[in-house]
């Protein structure tokens, strides 16, 4: 039982390092900042305009379309990076397989064009 608890020890005392740092810099944060609130700062903006519109209203879907490819795009990439790091020990089936995850998002990404999310205007 001991030969266990010294194998998780190091991370214990990682796991405590970094919620102590965690608070130090929280309190830190909250004695030393200044406090010099004007309406100006308080007010509320939107990407550096005031807020013209109730923030309830509802969006066009292709924010959400341009969400969903960004998602995608990002899972592709953390796919494919171990791919091509071990590209020498997967085989054809890891190559086949890949070639495979990538045409269904090439697809995926053509209807998309095809169906105009890309276009703004």
């Amino acid at each position: 039982m001991e030969e266990l608890l010294s194998e998780y020890l190091p991370i214990l005392v990682f796991l405590a390092i970094a919620v102590a740092l965690g608070i130090v810099l929280i309190l830190a944060a909250v004695i030393l900042a200044v406090r010099n609130p004007d309406p100006e700062k308080v007010s509320a903006y939107e990407c550096g305009f005031n807020a013209f519109d109730d923030a309830r209203m509802k969006f066009d879907v292709r924010f959400y379309l341009v969400a969903i490819l960004f998602i995608i795009f990002d899972l592709e990439i953390a796919f494919l990076f171990p791919w091509a790091v071990a590209f020498k020990d997967v085989g054809m089936v890891g190559f086949w397989s890949m070639m495979v995850f990538l045409g269904v998002l090439t697809i995926g990404f053509a209807y998309e064009w095809k169906k105009g999310a890309l276009e703004w205007a």
